[in-house]
């Protein structure tokens, strides 16, 4: 497996086109609406928000993706399309059928996701026009529009891509995601779109998809809302030309997951790291729970807390705060067990403090990469979280973005 420069065009086979066309912003001033085109109708897979609201885009996606086949997805950024009634399902199925119009297949192969101010209307005048245009520049080159299109408050486009090798043959995954509020998935706003030119069954490849899905988009929060559009896409063309993967097992089926679990995990980290007004990466390391649940849940209690946040933007050691997230957390845990370490220096032994260095924890909180391992002693249970700080900027951006 190796990290390679890319995004959803370094898989072979794959073409996209990007637009801007006013959906929340003046035309031409930022790039809002992309189309993403398999050429022919593949396996797919996709994980939606468990929100009780969702948009009107996640309902008419999980009902074309029970195939477990698709062609093409359209994305847009700017209105998430999402409390607007049975007006919000028709404009949802006319951008599905437009672009099915545009390639001259069934709408039911068509995957659609969007990203936004909630309970406005979608601006169809523009948005119809926009499809068109983003289908007539379909194209395989690959560049960071994709990506860009599909940001709202992000402050950088996410990108990545990996080779694996495959029965012999190298396959490639790529992809691209927003995210940077509203960040506590299980999925938030969070989009995600996968490509992959491995040539996996649709079950199988479901299967991959929740299990990378399981370790990384559903470990990172930057403020423990959850949206009401979060989605992850995966197509596979079988362009690499190896064998099929027709079961979620077998060598070939574990190389496969364990690059989509790489992927997966690096767009992740890059929407943690993109929190709004963040500053720190944060990674939480949960080990000794009594269940590998338990310690995801652990590292998100501590993840979720504004008051460790916090404390790590100010470059305060208050490990307090930590102890007291893990103690709050719905999962078993014994305050006369925890070790705590925090960028590499250990705090607590057995739950009790030790000497606290004040002024070189300080300095170590100053990096723009945090640890902190909480290890219970109990048993074998382990999970790995990511989350950003909170900083002034944050209150700043959410207090003026619009509602």
């Amino acid at each position: 497996m190796k990290p390679v420069e890319g995004d959803l065009l370094a898989p072979k086979g794959f073409t996209a086109g990007t637009i801007s066309c006013g959906i929340n912003s003046p035309e031409g001033s930022r790039k809002d609406l992309m189309v993403i085109n398999a050429g022919t109708s593949v396996s797919a897979a996709a994980v939606f928000t468990t929100n009780k609201v969702q948009a009107a885009p996640v309902l008419l996606s999980k009902q074309h993706v029970q195939t477990g086949m698709a062609q093409a997805i359209v994305v847009n950024s700017g209105n998430a399309n999402a409390c607007n009634g049975e007006t919000g399902m028709r404009d949802a199925r006319e951008m599905s059928r437009l672009v099915a119009d545009g390639l001259g297949i069934p709408s039911e192969q068509i995957l659609i996701a969007s990203t936004g101010v909630i309970g406005r209307p979608m601006p169809m005048d523009v948005i119809r026009g926009g499809i068109q245009k983003a289908i007539a520049r379909l194209d395989p080159g690959t560049d960071q529009d994709s990506a860009e299109a599909i940001m709202t408050t992000d402050t950088v486009p996410k990108f990545s891509a990996v080779r694996c090798d495959i029965s012999g043959k190298t396959a490639t995954i790529g992809g691209i995601a927003k995210g940077s509020g509203m960040i506590c998935p299980n999925m938030a706003t969070m989009i995600a779109v996968l490509t992959t030119d491995v040539a996996i069954a649709p079950g199988a490849l479901k299967a991959a998809l929740n299990a990378a899905v399981g370790k990384s988009f559903n470990c990172i929060t930057i403020d423990g809302d959850m949206s009401t559009n979060d989605t992850v896409f995966l197509l596979a063309n079988g362009a690499s030309g190896h064998p099929t993967i027709t079961m979620p097992s077998g060598t070939d089926y574990k190389s496969f997951v364990k690059a989509l679990e790489f992927i997966c995990t690096d767009l992740a980290k890059k929407i943690a790291r993109d929190g709004e007004g963040a500053t720190k990466l944060v990674e939480i390391q949960v080990n000794g729970a009594r269940s590998d649940e338990d310690a995801r849940t652990i590292g998100m209690s501590v993840a979720n807390s504004a008051l460790v946040k916090t404390a790590i933007y100010g470059h305060d050691p208050n490990w307090g705060r930590i102890i007291c997230a893990v103690g709050y957390a719905d999962a078993d845990s014994d305050p006369d067990t925890i070790d705590l370490f925090l960028c590499g220096h250990q705090l607590t032994k057995d739950g009790q403090g030790l000497p606290l260095d004040e002024p070189m924890m300080r300095k170590a909180l100053e990096g723009n990469e945090i640890s902190v391992v909480v290890d219970l002693k109990m048993d074998k249970g382990k999970a790995r979280i990511w989350t950003c700080d909170m900083s002034h900027e944050y209150v700043t951006i959410n207090a003026e973005y619009t509602t």
